[in-house]
């Protein structure tokens, strides 16, 4: 299988994974009216797709002499599970992600979800395994914390804007004023499961038995395409936003490039988890450093709000203060981050 031999080719590596993560869900809002429900059967789809084109050519490749196949099947069972699994956790979060961003949009969603995923799993490593300097851990978590507040106050702020203005055109359906509190809780749903998949992950990579790389990335993604044939009964009869669906519709409602453009998301997504994954196995004299795989690891939800402020303009109509919060999200966000990133480095103190 192919991996790393160099630290640049690592450092290239954690830089797609972060570009392909903060980068993928462009595809669902470039698709239009599209349900969330409808577009994830073929997020799904190429999701397992890639995966498996990925395992069959780059992880045949190298001169390790260690295949994709042989790797899976020198696996133990154990790890199998787990990594299927981690899958199903992760698609449940990342579903209910989804329908935050059709709720409330990329700028609100990653942000909240995301930063949530990252504060859930920095402490719960801390508390398993205590390492790094836990002043710099805890101070880039509130400072992630009051980031995520920061958003969701000015997404509040700009919900009362927008009513505003429709009463002063006569077009508010009523004088009180919107909460805008549903795409929120959903993200915040979201980010504790998130913040829950990858231990599963990690645990199905350790071991002499454990999966290689491009191994449990296609036994990730058969969790994530198991999974959501299930959960999508759900969604489409008690759909977050909308009237009911039926699967019917994913054929009738829908046209060739809307399929496309569902598949090149998951595909997207697909491609940056088997970066991270590899980038991860590089020898450790070629290694990236914790602290910078960390960073950019996190750095794709940065690269989501950004899509959506400056290309999607989720925020466009919000006056001064709700700009100014949004600022203020971001440089907090991204200082919260370089001091997690950096904590490993400091040791105990």
């Amino acid at each position: 299988m192919i991996l790393p031999q160099t630290y640049t080719a690592a450092l290239f590596l954690m830089i797609l994974s972060m570009i392909c993560w903060g980068s993928w869900a462009n595809t669902y809002k470039l698709a239009g009216k599209w349900r969330f429900e409808l577009y994830y059967f073929d997020f799904a789809a190429g999701l397992l797709l890639a995966a498996v084109i990925l395992a069959y050519t780059a992880g045949n490749l190298g001169y390790d002499g260690f295949s994709f196949s042989d790797d899976l099947m020198h696996a133990g069972k154990r790890q199998w599970l787990l990594g299927f699994a981690g899958g199903a956790v992760f698609n449940l979060a990342n579903m209910l992600l989804l329908g935050a961003i059709s709720v409330a949009g990329m700028a609100v969603a990653f942000p909240v979800g995301i930063g949530l995923a990252l504060i859930i799993g920095v402490l719960l490593n801390f508390i398993l395994r205590p390492a790094g300097n836990a002043t710099l851990l805890f101070a880039g978590c509130l400072l992630v914390l009051v980031a995520i507040v920061a958003d969701a106050y000015a997404y509040a702020l700009l919900g009362r804007i927008e009513h505003e203005d429709l009463a002063k055109l006569g077009k508010a359906k009523s004088t009180r004023r919107p909460t805008k509190v549903k795409g929120v809780v959903i993200a915040i749903v979201a980010g504790v499961l998130m913040g829950c998949f990858f231990p599963l992950v990690e645990m199905g990579e350790e071991g002499d038995v454990g999966l290689g790389p491009y191994a449990i990335a296609v036994v990730f993604a058969l969790g994530v395409f198991a999974s959501t044939l299930v959960y999508n009964l759900f969604f489409m009869n008690l759909p977050i936003e909308g009237p009911p669906i039926e699967l019917r519709d994913f054929f009738k409602k829908t046209v060739i490039w809307q399929h496309l453009l569902g598949i090149a998301g998951g595909a997207l997504w697909c491609l940056g988890a088997v970066a991270a994954f590899v980038a991860a196995k590089a020898p450790p004299e070629v290694h990236v450093g914790p602290a910078t795989a960390y960073a950019m690891g996190q750095g794709a939800t940065l690269i989501s709000a950004l899509w959506g402020l400056l290309v999607w303009k989720e925020f466009k109509g919000g006056d001064t203060k709700v700009k100014t919060l949004i600022v203020v999200m971001l440089v907090l966000y991204a200082c919260g981050l370089i001091l997690v990133s950096q904590a490993p480095l400091y040791g105990q103190q």
